[in-house]
């Protein structure tokens, strides 16, 4: 099982990429939104399996903090498009 967490780490960081991209070429604010939560996503996950490949747990403590951002992001973003805020 070890040996399929690099592959692994390596697929979210493509998908990290992936949305990269996307946000940079995005036209509409639908766009912007998803990819703001998939890179918080993608980037939970590749948090989480870096933590049990080094045998860090600190990185789970940041991990969560990352998906906790990335919900409170898309938040402001909405908000900010109805002007509410």
């Amino acid at each position: 099982m070890a040996w399929l967490l690099p592959g692994l780490l390596l697929l979210l960081i493509g998908i990290i990429a992936i949305a990269l991209l996307r946000l940079a070429l995005c036209r509409s604010q639908v766009d912007s939104i998803l990819c703001i939560q998939l890179l918080g996503t993608g980037g939970t996950g590749t948090l989480l399996l870096l933590a049990t490949l080094v045998e860090q747990p600190a990185l789970i403590d940041v991990a969560l903090l990352l998906a906790l951002l990335a919900a409170v992001t898309v938040l402001s973003v909405t908000r900010r498009e109805r002007g509410d805020v």
